[in-house]
């Protein structure tokens, strides 16, 4: 599942993700970067300054999964703006 809120200037929506009512993930953000949308997964600036995920896919395969959910809800979330999706 997936609930989205509206995001401020550096990304378009942020959104918590759900896994079989087990587990949550919140702060993934999406972005519309030069070769369209993305999601950026949570992350935490470190003392060097670089930002850090603290909390990511380990497999490309799952990552693209998690994204393709993510922008399917946050293009639901366009179509009809005054539902929250879940």
């Amino acid at each position: 599942r997936c609930r989205l809120s509206h995001g401020q200037q550096e990304y378009k929506h942020q959104s918590k993700l759900h896994l079989d009512d087990e587990f949550v993930v919140h702060d993934i953000k999406v972005i519309e970067g030069e070769k369209g949308m993305f999601i950026a997964m949570p992350s935490k600036k470190a003392a060097d300054g670089e930002h850090r995920d603290i909390a990511h896919p380990i497999n490309s395969a799952t990552r693209e999964h998690i994204q393709q959910v993510i922008l399917e809800s946050y293009e639901k979330a366009l179509a009809a703006p005054d539902v929250e999706e879940e």
